[in-house]
């Protein structure tokens, strides 16, 4: 069977959970795992041991799991990452925090940053790639995602120091130039409105608040603030876009400069200030 042939598959197979635009996308980067060199879809032949990882991998995709677990990775900010059921995809909204962060960033030197809750660790090894002589920590709950987030970390040829800790129950010491968090911010009340996909296939620790109060990390982090950002240093906070008011007025109190910014959405999505 050709490549060709297994694409029309996927069109068939795939038509009630994507848009043909959107399998072509798919079916490329499945194909381009799998055969290891980007598809000839008109004459490639394909080996039965190859077909047989073509058939899991759409069997994977109809029950809903995200392309992007199948294949066991994706792209973010130019760069490849390792993604399982462990860690959350990245989403486009914090790349715009990232570019956010780094047109304050580029023109300083030797930072200290901390990243909290960092998941699959895109935002410190990105942050690191971008600023070679910062120095990045990242926290997590997760024992697993960290396994991820430290492969990401090798896979990039970055030095972040990880440590797994249950951040709300944890008194962190030091002091940071730079704190930049996108913490699990769904709150309970909001459950039915998520997207089974999601729900059904990414960590619900890292999507939903622990606690019927959606706005706890962020609570946690306006205290901490007082302590562990230098005078000068800058916040960069990924929020729900629903709580967008309610999320600044925890900052303004302890930051000498707070706004809340729009992702290209229109939607309220970062808090971002100076203290």
């Amino acid at each position: 069977m050709t490549l060709h042939q297994i694409q029309e598959l996927f069109y068939t197979g795939l038509a009630s959970h994507y848009t043909r635009a959107e399998i072509r996308i798919i079916f490329n980067a499945v194909a381009e795992k799998i055969v290891k060199t980007k598809p000839d879809t008109d004459r490639q032949e394909v080996s039965e041991k190859e077909m047989s990882h073509f058939s899991e991998m759409l069997e994977a995709l109809q029950s809903g799991k995200p392309y992007q677990q199948v294949i066991g990775e994706t792209e973010f900010y130019g760069l490849n990452f390792k993604v399982n059921e462990h860690v959350l995809i990245p989403r486009p909204e914090t790349e715009e925090l990232l570019e956010l962060a780094l047109q304050q960033l580029m023109d300083k030197t030797k930072l200290k940053i901390l990243d909290i809750g960092t998941g699959s660790g895109i935002i410190p090894v990105v942050l690191k790639k971008h600023l070679p002589d910062a120095e990045v920590f990242a926290v997590d709950i997760s024992p697993k995602a960290l396994k991820i987030a430290s492969e990401n970390a090798k896979l990039q040829e970055v030095d972040i120091k990880f440590s797994q800790m249950d951040y709300l129950r944890t008194e962190l010491e030091g002091q940071y130039d730079v704190i930049i968090s996108n913490p699990p911010y769904i709150g309970l009340d909001e459950e039915a409105d998520i997207f089974s996909g999601v729900k059904d296939f990414e960590p619900t620790i890292a999507l939903f608040a622990p606690v019927p109060d959606a706005l706890v990390f962020y609570r946690k982090i306006a205290e901490d603030c007082k302590i562990l950002l230098k005078k000068g240093g800058l916040i960069f906070l990924e929020i729900n876009q629903l709580l967008g008011a309610e999320t600044l007025a925890l900052f303004t109190p302890v930051l000498e400069e707070a706004s809340l910014l729009k992702d290209l959405s229109g939607n309220d999505r970062f808090v971002v200030g100076r203290k």
